[in-house]
């Protein structure tokens, strides 16, 4: 009898064993479905511009361009203009500074430092025409331009160091005939080459992006979803939804993931449950710069280096910059993993005039904690390096840098700081001590897109884990199975102890009493049998 229940007991076992490791979870999301569903659809254009009568002519000037979008379109200018993206600034308010306006005509970076006095070579990502200094007419609407957003030709191009006027080369009247809504790469034109190039400053934004494969990003991906930026990062009246937080502060009209695919995006509970502090795409974007390498460090310090008086530049053996004369010199990655940071959705950015406190320098400052509730761990690219200051006032410094020939003052012609320094801070109406030094400086760039097929999404054990996990430089909070604490740990193993003990002490329990019942049974059938009948 004994024997055949261990047998039993043995068989149970070995069946429960066998179906938890061939059972699978149904991963039918109906949710994630429908999103496809409803971004597979693509809206139908309801005018075609190169039948309108007012566009068939022939443009001198982009301006006359605008002017002609205007008859039709008589109110959207008030809309553009009203925008970030034409004033180069947006007024939020600030913790330690109250109300106050940041943007790309007062913060700066460790890229290419600024926009002031480089107007002239920055406007080629401003939308409109003849930024070439800071006396910009900013309500001037005949500047405003349309093609730069709306051309689906892809013939338009912003000339080089051209104050925001397009490449000589560009055909107007096709572009004007070709509007719609916009493409990837209209953003892109931008947004990829902020910095000086291909994925310089983002990481995880690049020209790449625009006719890739969803293990590059599933959603822009041409065989996945194919989506254009505006799906996220739609628009009202113009006003862009999205934030970029090297220039903006505030914690309003973000583009989240949450939009499309709600807090409980997954069928599994538990990993609902992480939402709550870890973002989205801490686990989605395992890496960035999948296809192009990105810029980690800029030393501005090395700059100036010449050959028989000329400048020069040395490459990688994937192109990329080592360095250059005008710049200094440079460290570039390729698939990068992410470092992580608490994120609560508001920021602070080194405005020009601000005075240095601390070192390095944190060109900008992205708030949160653990212990704050709207915080979540996010994936950031840290770009670190160094740039000029001065030394006597405390605070970094605007320099010069572009000039259209030598002996203006500009450090790309003359390679000279203290030149360059002296003539960036006038036209920024600051002073200037006359004493350099170069001080080194940090930026965060969050990581939003390059989202990995849910394949490839970061598993449990890459952040559970003692060793060399993805969160182990992200401290103040305890996380299982990277963490340890005594006395939990202590209570932990006492737990399981007994609770083993309390069932093989149940089950001997259980034993004991059957055997007993067995034996009883046998002596009450022997007693039966042997009595004697009456």
């Amino acid at each position: 009898m004994l024997k055949n229940l261990s047998i039993v007991v043995f068989v149970v076992i070995l069946a429960l064993v066998f179906v938890n490791v061939m059972h699978q979870e149904d991963n039918y999301n109906l949710k994630l479905e429908e999103l496809k569903h409803k971004y597979a659809l693509r809206a139908v254009p309801s005018v075609d511009h190169s039948k309108l009568s007012a566009l068939q002519k022939e443009f001198k000037t982009p301006q006359e361009v605008t002017e002609t979008c205007l008859s039709c379109h008589t109110e959207t200018h008030k809309e553009v203009m009203a925008s970030s993206h034409w004033n180069w600034e947006r007024a939020s308010y600030v913790e330690g500074r109250g109300i106050s306006s940041a943007g790309k005509k007062n913060v700066m970076n460790n890229f290419c430092l600024g926009t002031n006095s480089n107007q002239q070579s920055c406007a080629k990502c401003h939308i409109g025409y003849g930024m070439s200094s800071s006396h910009f007419d900013f309500n001037n609407a005949r500047n405003v331009d349309c093609m730069v957003c709306h051309d689906n030709s892809e013939e338009y191009l912003k000339g080089a160091s051209m104050a925001g006027y397009p490449d000589r080369t560009v055909n107007l009247e096709n572009v004007a005939q070709s509007v719609g809504s916009p493409q990837k790469s209209n953003c892109g034109s931008c947004h990829s080459f902020g910095g000086g190039g291909n994925n310089v400053k983002h990481g995880d934004l690049e020209v790449a992006l625009n006719s890739c494969s969803r293990e590059v990003d599933v959603h822009m991906g041409a065989n996945g979803m194919n989506m254009e930026c505006v799906a996220c990062h739609t628009a009202e009246n113009h006003q862009i939804l999205g934030k970029l937080y090297s220039v903006s502060t505030d914690n309003t009209n973000r583009a989240t993931c949450e939009q499309c695919h709600t807090s409980t995006p997954h069928l599994s509970e538990v990993i609902n449950r992480h939402g709550s502090k870890v973002s989205c795409q801490a686990c989605h974007i395992p890496q960035y710069a999948k296809v192009n390498s990105t810029k980690m460090s800029w030393k501005w310090s090395d700059a100036g280096k010449l050959k028989d008086g000329k400048p020069y530049e040395e490459e990688d053996s994937l192109g990329n910059h080592d360095y250059m004369s005008i710049k200094g010199s440079f460290v570039w990655k390729r698939n990068v993993k992410p470092d992580y940071i608490w994120f609560n959705g508001t920021a602070d950015q080194y405005l020009l005039g601000d005075t240095i406190k601390s070192i390095p320098v944190k060109m900008n400052t992205l708030n949160g904690s653990y212990h704050d509730r709207h915080s979540k761990i996010i994936p950031v690219k840290i770009h670190a390096g160094d740039q000029i200051y001065d030394k006597v006032y405390h605070r970094l410094v605007q320099p010069k840098l572009y000039g259209a020939a030598q002996g203006d003052s500009a450090y790309w012609q003359d390679f000279n700081w203290d030149k360059a320094v002296a003539a960036g801070m006038k036209e920024s109406g600051l002073k200037y001590s006359g004493q350099y030094d170069f001080i080194e400086t940090v930026m965060y760039w969050p990581v939003n897109h390059m989202v990995s097929p849910k394949e490839q999404a970061v598993s449990c054990a890459e952040c559970h884990t003692r060793e060399n996990g993805r969160l182990a430089n992200l401290t103040g909070f305890y996380l299982p199975g990277r963490d340890r604490n005594v006395v939990q740990d202590n209570v932990g193993i006492w737990a399981f102890f007994l609770t083993l003990a309390a069932v093989l002490g149940h089950a001997l329990l259980r034993v004991f009493v059957l055997i007993r019942k067995n034996k009883y049974e046998k002596q009450i059938i022997s007693y039966l049998e042997d009595k004697p009948t009456e």
